[in-house]
């Protein structure tokens, strides 16, 4: 026998356990609606991403038709529908059901907390998925992690901030335990969906916004009515995306199934984060060409931000004994893992030889 034949036969062997394995897999048809647009690129792009990939390995039968904000739901009322039971599943940043769940929002972003490539650690490794799982459970969600995008951008001023007390009375639209530091500082803060933001800015409805990665925000436009662009994201060093499934209707799916669901989301953290890092620079070089100042918050600035950090996570902990529980995880696997970040990595602002 050949090489080419001894290669045939060794793909088809390897093949035949997952067709057979897509064939065993439940034949389902969901609606996923999203709570931010699918063009976005690595946060709204992930979950079509998850749907083809699916259907793909499934062999045809998993099939999930993704909903863009509004289309079939609410854009921010993905937690609410799928507790309720109104959709199978849908896909979400987490946070926006802090009213419900205060909790929630570690998982979606912590000020001064993980970066993504360190959150994904704690999620996988360090407790962090089995304290997720524990905290939806009361609500019938079995909430999945699927994607994670590199840091935001501190967010777009119509004027520049330097000093803290610029921040007092800013009209200003923030999102989960950032937006209760901005409150904490003084500003006037407000979340709004991220189709709603342009506007907003333009009328002057807002002094300013963060929403996402410059790319993101290069596709909503704002540099076109704000000139002075923060960085870095101290409030979210990394945006964490999950696909929320009824309880109801997860239990009644089969372990291959499951698996299918749970892995392609796996895969989902990687494709998104790798998609978010890839093209940020050209995008900042853009925003420059157009006008834009980019402005490296102000070690004042963050010191005013940090201290709010604390009290509002201390306020938070007092008040609610899942948040301090998971955020005591976090802050525990971040203190272990200390040594290595100082010592593993080249300084950030290490150049590399032209």
């Amino acid at each position: 026998m050949n090489h080419l034949k001894v290669a045939l036969v060794a793909a088809t062997l390897a093949a035949a356990p997952s067709l057979a394995q897509a064939q065993q897999a439940d034949a389902i048809r969901w609606g996923v609606p999203m709570s931010f647009p699918s063009t976005l690129y690595a946060l709204g792009d992930t979950m079509p991403w998850v749907a083809k990939q699916l259907e793909t390995v499934s062999g045809g039968r998993v099939k999930m038709k993704v909903f863009e904000p509004g289309k079939l739901i609410p854009a921010l009322a993905v937690f609410e529908s799928v507790s309720d039971g109104k959709v199978e599943a849908g896909y979400t940043w987490m946070g926006y059901e802090v009213g419900k769940l205060p909790a929630s929002a570690l998982f979606g972003a912590v000020p001064f907390g993980m970066d993504s490539a360190k959150f994904i650690a704690w999620m996988y490794f360090g407790g962090g998925n089995e304290l997720l799982r524990e905290l939806y459970k009361p609500y019938k969600v079995v909430p999945i992690f699927c994607g994670t995008i590199s840091p935001e951008a501190a967010g777009w001023f119509r004027k520049e901030i330097t000093s803290p007390d610029q921040l007092k009375g800013l009209k200003f639209r923030a999102a989960g335990l950032g937006g209760k530091v901005y409150q904490k500082v003084g500003a006037s803060v407000t979340l709004l969906p991220g189709g709603e933001l342009f506007q907003a800015l333009e009328k002057g409805v807002l002094d300013g916004t963060e929403f996402s990665l410059p790319s993101v925000d290069n596709q909503l436009g704002f540099y076109k009515v704000a000139k002075f662009y923060m960085l870095p994201g101290w409030h979210q060093p990394s945006t964490n995306q999950y696909l929320y499934i009824n309880q109801a209707v997860w239990d009644a799916l089969n372990p291959t199934t499951q698996g299918m669901i749970e892995t392609t989301c796996t895969a989902a953290v990687a494709i998104s984060l790798a998609k978010a890092e890839a093209i940020q620079g050209e995008t900042l070089a853009k925003f420059e060409e157009e006008g834009v100042k980019l402005v490296k918050v102000s070690p004042e600035l963050l010191a005013a931000f940090q201290k709010a950090t604390a009290e509002v996570m201390a306020e938070e902990s007092a008040k609610d004994p899942m948040f301090k529980k998971v955020y005591d995880s976090m802050t525990a696997f971040q203190k272990k893992t200390q040594k290595w970040t100082e010592y593993g990595y080249l300084p950030r602002d290490f150049k590399a030889a032209e």
